[in-house]
């Protein structure tokens, strides 16, 4: 449940903040933070951010058959 909403978060942030989103992690990934990144990096975060949200609620739709089956047993 935790790494769900951890994800839900990440997927927001990405689909509506994808620069810095972005941009923190390159910074903590390089030592000086000069890095020039091209634009479609940006892009393919919002893009990142939707099949995260979109995997999530195909998932969370499952979900409740999984259980059922368990309490049959």
């Amino acid at each position: 449940m935790v790494v769900r909403t951890v994800m839900l978060a990440i997927g927001v942030v990405e689909l509506l903040f994808p620069r810095r989103m972005v941009d923190f992690w390159m910074n903590l990934a390089t030592e000086s933070g000069d890095v020039t990144l091209r634009p479609w990096v940006y892009t393919a975060a919002r893009v990142e951010g939707v099949v995260i949200l979109v995997w999530l609620l195909a998932r969370g739709r499952r979900r409740p058959e999984r259980a059922s089956d368990e309490s049959s047993q």
